[in-house]
C-alpha cells in the first residue's frame, strides 16, 4: 500500500522517523546499532546473552518500555523482554530475534569478526545476517514507535532470545516458564529471505510460515571386539560404513507443502527458462519423468533441494578407543531436517529399509539421557505443529509493506529450511512469520555461519522501514 493511502497519523509518524535523534549508546542508525551488537561476543557456547540484555536495557528503558531480563539456570545466559504498552483493545504483537551466534574460525576471516566493521556499504561481523541484523532491525523499529510517541491499540513486545543456536534454555524453556510474558496474537521471527538478483534489484521476498524440524537418529553397528591383528568378518566399523554408503546413495522423494508450492511457482515467474519450466513442472506436472527431471535440475541448488524434502546429514561418528583394538560397536549420528508433520518413528522405519541390515540398529537417542529426552520431546512437538495461517492482520501487513518497500517484487510464503525458535509459539497455536528483513545476494547468503559474514547498510535501512510500517499497520491507533 502506498504511503499516500495511509491514515494521517501513520504518515506523520513515518515522516517523523526520517528525523530521529540518535539512539542511546551513540547508535544513530540500524547499521550503527548492529555494529555495537556484533562487538558483544555472544558465540554459543557459552552465549553470554545477558550482556546483550543489559545493553538493550540501556536503549529501551529511557523510551518508556517495561523491561524484564529473565535469567536462565546458566550464569550469563538471559532473555530480554521490552514491552511498549498499548490501550489493550487488541492482543500483543511480538517481534523476536536471537542474541546468540555461532562460533568462528578467526584465521579464515579477513577482519575481526567481533569488531563490527562498517565499510564499503556493508556491516561485517559474526551475526550480521544471522541474526543480529534482525535483532538490530526489530529493535530500531520498536524503538521508533516510542520515539515517535505512536498511540497503540496493542502492546508491542520485543524479545531478544538466548540459546537459539543450540542449547537447553531457548524459547521453548522460556515458554514453559514465562509464557504470560511472551503470549501474543501473532509474532515475527527470523525465517524467509529477501533475495537480490545480480543487478541489485529484489527478486522476491519470502515470509516463512513453517520451519523444518531437526530430528536426530543414531545408527549403530555391532561386531566382535578383538585384537586388531585378528580381524573378523563382523567388523562394526565396516558394517557401519556399508550402512552409511547405502544412506549416501539414497535421497528422499520431493514432498511439497502448500507454502513450498507457492514459493516454487513464484520462482517460476521470476526465473528464466529452462529453470522456470522446471519450477512449474515440479508443482503442477503429473508426468513422473518431468517431475524427476525438475527435481534433478532444481536440486543443484542445495537450498532448494532442502526445502522440497526431508534431508539426511551425518554429523558425528564414534568408534574405537585404542589403536590395537577392533571396537565392538560403531555409531553414526544422523541429523534429519524434516517437513512439518513428519513423525520420528517413520524416519526410523525408512532408514531401516534403506540400510537393510539386521546387524545395524536405527533409533532415537535414548530417553534415559537428558539430551535424548529433550530431543524426543522436541521431535514429537514439531510433528504436531502446523504451519501458520496467512489469514491474519500481521501477514497481510507484511505483504502490503514489502510491496511498498520493494515495488514489483513478489511476496511468497516459504518453508524455512532450518529450524528457528518459532516452535515455542506455533506449537501453542500462535501464528509466527519469519523473515530476514534485509535484501541480500546469493553470495552474501553463503557467508552466513561462514567467513566474513556481512549485510548491506542500505538493506538494513529498508528492513527497518518494512518492520516499522508493519508495526504501525497492526498496532497503531
Amino acid at each position: 500500500m502506498s504511503i499516500l493511502n495511509w491514515h494521517l497519523p501513520a504518515r506523520l509518524f513515518v515522516l517523523g522517523a526520517l528525523m530521529l535523534p540518535p539512539v542511546a549508546g551513540g547508535a544513530s542508525s540500524t547499521a550503527d546499532l548492529l555494529a555495537q551488537l556484533i562487538r558483544i561476543d555472544t558465540s554459543n557456547p557459552p552465549g553470554n546473552e545477558a550482556k546483550i540484555a543489559e545493553f538493550l536495557a540501556t536503549l529501551f528503558r529511557p523510551l518508556g518500555f517495561e523491561i524484564q531480563i529473565i535469567p536462565t539456570p546458566v550464569a550469563g545466559k538471559s532473555h530480554f523482554l521490552a514491552r511498549l504498552k498499548g490501550d489493550g483493545t487488541k492482543r500483543p504483537v511480538l517481534i523476536a530475534a536471537h542474541a546468540d551466534v555461532v562460533g568462528v574460525e578467526r584465521e579464515k576471516w579477513s577482519l575481526d569478526p567481533f569488531a563490527g566493521v562498517i565499510k564499503d556499504g556493508y556491516v561485517y561481523g559474526r551475526g550480521a545476517i544471522d541474526f543480529k541484523g534482525g535483532l538490530a532491525t526489530f529493535a530500531r523499529a520498536a524503538m521508533m514507535l516510542a520515539e515517535n510517541k505512536v498511540p497503540l491499540h496493542r502492546d508491542v513486545i520485543f524479545l531478544s532470545e538466548a540459546d537459539e543456536e543450540g542449547g537447553t534454555y531457548n524459547t521453548t524453556w522460556l515458554a514453559e516458564n514465562h509464557w504470560d510474558q511472551m503470549d501474543c496474537e501473532f509474532a515475527l521471527n527470523e525465517g524467509g529471505w529477501v533475495m537480490q538478483s545480480d543487478n541489485g534489484k529484489v527478486r522476491y521476498a519470502s515470509v516463512s510460515t513453517a520451519d523444518k524440524a531437526s530430528v536426530t537418529l543414531l545408527v549403530t553397528a555391532k561386531g566382535t571386539s578383538t585384537h586388531s591383528s585378528m580381524p573378523r568378518p563382523d567388523n562394526a566399523i565396516f558394517t557401519l560404513a556399508k550402512a552409511l554408503t547405502r544412506i549416501a546413495a539414497y535421497d528422499t522423494r520431493p514432498k511439497l507443502i502448500e507454502s513450498t508450492k507457492e514459493f516454487f511457482l513464484t520462482l517460476a515467474k521470476t526465473s528464466a527458462p529452462p529453470l522456470s519450466t522446471h519450477f512449474e513442472n515440479l508443482v503442477t506436472s503429473g508426468d513422473p519423468k518431468l517431475v524427476a527431471e525438475a527435481d534433478r535440475e532444481i536440486s543443484k541448488d542445495p537450498l532448494l533441494h532442502a526445502i522440497m524434502r526431508n534431508t539426511i546429514a551425518p554429523v558425528f561418528l564414534k568408534a574405537g578407543f585404542r589403536g590395537n583394538v577392533i571396537p565392538g560397536s560403531a555409531e553414526a549420528t544422523i541429523n534429519f531436517r524434516v517437513l512439518p508433520g513428519t513423525r520420528p518413528e517413520d524416519l526410523v522405519d525408512e532408514m531401516k529399509t534403506v540400510i537393510n541390515d539386521p546387524d545395524v540398529e536405527v533409533a532415537l537417542p535414548p530417553a534415559s539421557s537428558a539430551d535424548g529426552a529433550r530431543i524426543r520431546k522436541y521431535s514429537e512437538m514439531a510433528a504436531r505443529t502446523l504451519p501458520s495461517t496467512k489469514d491474519t492482520e500481521l501477514f497481510r501487513a507484511l505483504v502490503r509493506n514489502a510491496n511498498a518497500v520493494w515495488p514489483g517484487a513478489p511476496v511468497t510464503t516459504y518453508l524455512f529450511q532450518a529450524g528457528t525458535d518459532a516452535i515455542a509459539w506455533r506449537s501453542r497455536g500462535v501464528p509466527v512469520y519469519g523473515i530476514y528483513p534485509y535484501p541480500i545476494s546469493a553470495e552474501d547468503l553463503t557467508r552466513m555461519h561462514g567467513n566474513d559474514e556481512r549485510v548491506p547498510v542500505k538493506s538494513l535501512e529498508q528492513g527497518t522501514e518494512l518492520i516499522y510500517k508493519t508495526l504501525l499497520d497492526v498496532a497503531a491507533k
